[in-house]
């Protein structure tokens, strides 16, 4: 460390980034995403002998969230100079251990045997952290660690042999439509805030015309969300061009050509550029790697790394093949989704027009309802998974199974969203016994319950908007 600075350069960089040690107060935004009172929470359980994992994609509020709670745990005195905030893809302490900065840290602000909060910002950049934070854990009782990670931090593998019993990972998605209206500022409907989406198939006819009543404000808002998509610094931007230039710039640009080669030593950015552009063109789509080897000239071992890389690194989601009656699927080929539909339009520079394009539009809410059905249902660690007939071509969009429920949902994004005996949904719910399921639609005359003849399947049309609205909702209340 000596050869290239001395103590002091460090020193500097660490009251840089925690003004608060100085008496500086720092300006948070008051909107706070779901994770941070279980963040909260968590760091101040003392027996909890395990360091949290926030982990999500670029931009979407990891860094504001760990200046939040440094300012809450400040003003509900707690010593200033025992908060650390580190942001470790700085260039200077990407050169230096995390060990080395801690030592500092006590030498010179704070006494190493007091105890003391650390924010560790963006950790994939530390060197050797898996080790060092395992040895923090077991020989530190006096830390209380929250870390970030916007690769799924980082490789699961290295996790698996040091951090076993000592991470307990807190997912930040995209902000879901509910989150959207919050941050914007917008008022937002009054309803039961306890209602799930199961609720819906009990609420009688006239109950279900007035919630679509109070929740028709919200469909200009929804359009907009799927042009722009949750990320907190897009979100209150009315200008569209200039929200997709941040996305680009910001998320796509940075984690392809820099996180991809600094964190999995990836070469041919190229190839990799071409994978996600093919995914953006073709999200929600089964996904074949030889056909996308062939169509992007790139060897069928590369698709199948950079598709690895890039669900690493929180950009796309994957979706196997279900198993109709419990038979094993030979040759299953996955689907895969962007995250977030908005990175889809801000690469293919998708602006209002689409909104005309009923086929784009069916890929562009089909991702946005993963989404939500993803961050809806992540404490149970359910299967996700679709369903495709082969003699049919019959298919459901996305199935969500475990113990304790089997929903499929299949989106038809369109005026008119019929639903007939033949359709994938009946012949996937018929053949699987199943008590309900969903047909996401686009116009709120289709929102309502309905059977078909001879198969004992309850199914719910329920518009985009409405139902990405509740699973935010009902989302916020399971964080409680």
């Amino acid at each position: 460390m000596k050869d290239f600075f001395d103590r002091a350069e460090i020193v500097s960089v660490l009251n840089g980034f925690n003004p608060w040690w100085g008496g500086k107060s720092v300006s948070t935004p008051d909107f706070k995403r779901l994770a941070y009172g279980t963040c909260r929470t968590l760091l101040q359980v003392s027996s909890l002998r395990r360091a949290i994992l926030l982990s999500g994609p670029r931009r979407v509020g990891k860094t504001t969230l760990l200046q939040q709670l440094a300012a809450r745990f400040i003003a509900e005195d707690a010593n200033p100079k025992s908060i650390l905030y580190l942001s470790l893809d700085h260039p200077l302490l990407k050169l230096v251990s995390l060990r080395d900065i801690l030592r500092i840290y006590h030498e010179t602000v704070h006494p190493e045997t007091e105890k003391a909060i650390l924010l560790l910002d963006e950790i994939q950049y530390s060197g050797e952290w898996e080790i060092e934070v395992k040895l923090l854990i077991d020989h530190q009782p006096q830390y209380r660690i929250l870390a970030t990670g916007s690769a799924s931090v980082v490789h699961k593998d290295k996790l698996a042999e040091s951090g076993v019993g000592r991470w307990i990972t807190v997912p930040i998605p995209t902000l879901s439509f509910y989150e959207f209206i919050h941050i914007r500022g917008e008022e937002a409907p009054v309803f039961a805030e306890n209602l799930k989406l199961t609720d819906l198939f009990k609420l009688r006819e006239m109950e279900l015309r007035q919630l679509a009543m109070q929740l028709r404000p919200l469909l200009l808002f929804f359009q907009h969300y799927l042009l722009v998509g949750g990320f907190p610094e897009t979100a209150g931007q009315k200008d569209t061009a200039f929200c997709q230039r941040l996305l680009r710039e910001d998320v796509v640009e940075r984690v392809l050509k820099r996180d991809m080669t600094a964190l999995f030593g990836v070469r041919n950015i190229n190839d990799l550029e071409k994978l996600f552009i093919y995914l953006c063109l073709h999200t929600g789509g089964i996904l074949a790697h030889k056909t996308a080897a062939t169509a992007l000239e790139t060897p069928t071992a590369t698709v199948a790394n950079h598709l690895a890389l890039l669900e690493q690194a929180n950009l796309i989601y994957r979706l196997p093949p279900a198993r109709l009656g419990g038979k094993k699927v030979l040759k299953a080929r996955h689907k895969y989704y962007l995250v977030d539909a908005a990175l889809r339009n801000a690469v293919l520079l998708r602006g209002e027009e689409v909104f005309l394009n009923p086929e784009e539009m069916g890929l562009i809410v089909e991702t946005t309802v993963l989404r939500h059905l993803y961050a809806y249902y992540y404490r149970d660690t359910p299967e996700l998974c679709y369903w495709r007939d082969a003699v049919s071509g019959m298919e459901v969009d996305i199935i969500v199974k475990s113990p304790a429920y089997h929903l499929p949902f299949e989106v038809k994004y369109k005026e008119k969203a019929p639903l007939d005996r033949k359709s994938g949904l009946a012949m996937y719910s018929q053949a699987e016994n199943l008590d309900r399921a969903f047909l996401v639609t686009k116009s709120e005359d289709d929102f309502g319950v309905t059977r078909l003849p001879g198969i004992e399947t309850v199914f719910l049309k329920v518009p985009a908007h409405i139902l990405c609205y509740l699973l935010g909702q009902a989302e916020r209340i399971l964080w409680k």
